[in-house]
């Protein structure tokens, strides 16, 4: 018999933007049931495997008072269990994997820690309660309103219906918004459609971003620890993109803002370092009795997938694209033990081994993909390259200001290659900030996105989507609702009267969202 539940607000997905959209809302002691896929909560963070991707003010500024605790709580949890150095554990703005991508690069199983941490209080109080391996597969709505989610446990296959008065949609993909009928666009818009300078000339909805199905590689110099070959790995071997100077499984790519080629290498011997790139162990923490391995996330250029969507086409297709990826990333590691070109003039890293412990799957890979690019909401307010574009704004030292900001947030306009065939596109923005407008669908009036599914473009997406900007969405998603309970009225009220959005933008600065730069 089918079991029913509920509450006041559904969380769907527990990524970065359902965390701390769940976070916000256990702060107000509402009523909230948070969902997720996986056996993580975490997302990007943990689930995906993918260490943060932040801005260079991130330690003084742009970003929620939330995010910056989860941040200490990860420095904290290294200092309190790790045995780090003295001088290692006294650095204010340690990185505990040494990583150059971001000044936080750490384990995903220490991210899932912080986070359960500080998601345990509102869950033994009883206002919140965390649902793991549910899958939503149907919303139940009435009208411009969503009733309730029906979800598949995906190990005993039953089902459960969530009715809530509030439904938050941060899956990774967007799923709710086509259960749902809420009007949505999906890949890149037109130029007649958003007037921005390199959208596309006509609409190409199916033309995404890739995605990446990162994996933890640890080194031994001194083992052997190579793989059976891959059943695609001769189809990989031999792959060139049309865009790309060499084959795909090489040590050349483009580089992403010139266009040009560019050298790789694994440990910098005669070209960009890819092992420290995202490294999330480091030894040179430790003293040398109880130094570890080294430790890597694999979320590279040879690993990004771009054959195909695994948005609005069948579950056939999307499985034969998610296989494909994970077979492309064995490839690469494959490749890398025993063909990799080195310094030396041998071939191959033997050493490269999975580390299954590090991603808590049985064989090294993520959980679950790592997702850029979603379905996104047709909002009140739509985020477009003319807003935060440094080119379109020449002089500017900010974005265009929203007077409905919720939140801050910066990152380049950085796509990846797409599964229409374009090469990277990557050009300055400038510290932009989040408009409500964006966070509202048109029509539905209780459905709110908290992920990468926001009123963005194909293009302003490629800024919008890493880890600060999508905890922001989601705390302030968290923070509004919880408003809007307290006082009675629609999200969408709050946009359009000034004396609530003026009120919601107190609350919001109260709880520590910062709404403006200070540059």
């Amino acid at each position: 018999m089918e079991r029913e539940i509920r509450t006041q607000v559904l969380v769907v997905g527990g990524g970065v933007g359902g965390c701390a959209c769940a976070l916000a809302l256990s702060a107000h002691r509402i009523a909230t049931v948070l969902t997720e896929p996986t056996d993580w909560l975490g997302g990007q963070l943990t689930s995906q495997a993918v260490p943060p991707d932040e801005h260079r003010w991130i330690e003084e500024q742009g970003c929620t008072h939330r995010y910056r605790a989860y941040r200490e709580a990860v420095r904290d949890f290294y200092r309190r269990y790790y045995p780090l150095t003295d001088s290692a554990r006294a650095n204010p703005h340690l990185n505990p994997g040494g990583g150059w991508v971001s000044r936080l690069c750490h384990e995903p199983k220490v991210g899932v820690a912080v986070l359960n941490a500080m998601l345990a209080y509102p869950q033994m109080g009883g206002w919140l309660k965390v649902l793991y391996r549910h899958q939503p597969i149907e919303a139940l709505a009435e009208g411009d309103f969503v009733r309730a989610v029906r979800f598949q446990n995906t190990e005993t296959g039953e089902t459960l219906v969530v009715d809530a008065d509030y439904v938050i949609d941060a899956t990774e993909l967007g799923d709710l918004l086509p259960m749902a009928g809420v009007e949505y666009v999906t890949g890149a818009e037109s130029q007649r459609e958003t007037g921005e300078p390199h959208a596309k000339p006509t609409a190409e909805p199916h033309n995404l971003q890739a995605f990446t199905w990162c994996m933890a590689l640890g080194y031994d110099p001194q083992g052997d620890y190579t793989i059976e070959q891959p059943a695609q790995y001769e189809r990989w071997r031999a792959y060139q993109p049309p865009f790309w100077p060499a084959p795909l499984l090489s040590w050349t790519d483009v580089h992403p803002i010139t266009l040009q080629a560019r050298r790789l290498s694994l440990f910098g011997e005669d070209g960009v370092p890819l092992f420290t790139y995202r490294q999330i162990v480091d030894p040179a923490l430790y003293g040398a009795a109880l130094a570890p391995e080294p430790v890597t996330i694999v979320n590279w250029p040879q690993n990004d997938y771009f054959e195909g969507s695994i948005i609005d086409v069948p579950e056939s297709e999307v499985a034969v694209h998610l296989k494909s990826a994970r077979q492309l990333s064995l490839s690469l590691l494959y490749w890398l033990q025993t063909e990799a070109p080195r310094p030396d003039g041998g071939v191959g890293y033997p050493g490269l081994h999975l580390r299954p412990d590090i991603t808590g799957t049985p064989d090294g890979l993520a959980k679950a993909p790592y997702i850029r690019e979603a379905r996104r909401i047709c909002a009140r307010f739509t985020v477009c390259e003319q807003h935060v574009s440094a080119e379109c704004r020449p002089g500017a030292p900010l974005a265009e200001p929203f007077a409905d900001s919720v939140g801050v947030g910066y990152y380049r306009i950085d796509l990846h290659p797409t599964t229409g065939g374009d090469t990277y596109l990557d050009i300055e923005a400038l510290p932009f900030q989040i408009p409500l407008g964006a966070l509202l669908p048109v029509r539905v009036r209780n459905l709110l996105p908290a992920c990468k599914n926001i009123g963005t473009t194909h293009i302003t997406n490629g800024c919008y989507r890493l880890h600060p900007v999508e905890w922001n969405i989601g705390e302030a998603v968290g923070i509004l609702v919880a408003f809007c309970i307290a006082h009675r009225v629609e999200p969408h009220r709050v946009y359009e009267e000034s004396p609530l959005l003026a009120s919601y933008q107190a609350r919001l600065t109260a709880e520590g969202v910062p709404l403006a730069w200070q540059l």
